[in-house]
């Protein structure tokens, strides 16, 4: 550590290095978790990846630093400075704006996650970026935070700061995070976590699920969602559900079909 660094440098250095291994751990405690999960209910789906789910946790490990850093110089300053929006008093705000808040924050990571995302498929931006995150064929349960650090960087960004903008109480901001991990843990791991029929009901019409991101990565094109369907909706990139039930037809998928 660098001996010019006073005393707040020092603690929002640490606090961003504290958070970029809780984020570490976090990966390998749900992700083992869901590797496990998978290997018990659908045995043989993962054989013979090995190479790639090693590649898949380094490049994870790395973007869990870069989204730890932005996260722990917001925790620092909400705990030293009070910066952000984030509240501990239930009663700061009226309880009808408890479950309004949550679902304002995943409709706009969402929003966020959607344009990015897309523009993550123009052709100079997934040379150099999220050629990294398809090179799981198919994805893995390891895969969920498999990105190359220009596109992690888009990703750690949002949350930290949004807590600027949109009032949140510290539960509801936990329950954001524990939603966004299970999610893009599920929509990677190779088979459908939900009952088909929540998948193929009014439910599933409205939420992305793993037969919907599948999708994705089978064409590599549309289905650019996180959360909702919604935006892929009104833009014309929703091309509907995959098929778990073809196998292992994504290894052999290539650029060459990105849209």
């Amino acid at each position: 550590m660098p001996s010019h660094m006073g005393p707040h440098s020092t603690a929002i250095f640490l606090s961003a290095l504290t958070m970029s291994a809780i984020v570490a751990i976090r990966y390998l405690a749900t992700s083992g978790f869901f590797a496990w999960l998978t290997r018990r209910v659908r045995p043989g789906l993962y054989d013979r990846l090995d190479t790639q789910m090693r590649r898949e946790i380094r490049w994870s490990l790395m973007s869990a630093a870069i989204y730890g850093i932005p996260a722990g110089i917001v925790a620092w300053g909400w705990d030293n400075r009070g910066w952000t929006q984030i509240y501990t008093d239930i009663s700061a705000y009226p309880l009808w704006y408890v479950p309004l808040s949550l679902f304002l924050y995943l409709f706009a990571h969402d929003t966020w996650f959607y344009w990015t995302h897309r523009l993550m498929h123009r052709p100079w931006w997934f040379k150099i970026a999220h050629a990294v995150h398809h090179e799981s064929r198919p994805p893995t349960a390891w895969a969920a935070m498999s990105f190359h650090p220009w596109e992690a960087l888009t990703g750690a960004i949002v949350i930290p700061l949004l807590v600027f903008i949109i009032p949140v109480h510290i539960g509801i901001l936990a329950a954001v995070l524990t939603i966004m991990t299970v999610m893009g843990i599920g929509n990677h791991m190779g088979w459908e976590m939900f009952p088909r029929w929540i998948v193929h009901g009014p439910l599933g019409r409205a939420l992305i699920t793993a037969t919907h991101h599948q999708k994705h990565h089978e064409a590599y094109r549309g289905n650019y969602g996180l959360y909702f369907r919604f935006w892929d909706k009104i833009c014309g990139t929703d091309i509907g559900l995959g098929d778990f039930g073809l196998g292992r037809g994504i290894r052999n998928a290539g650029p060459r079909s990105r849209g």
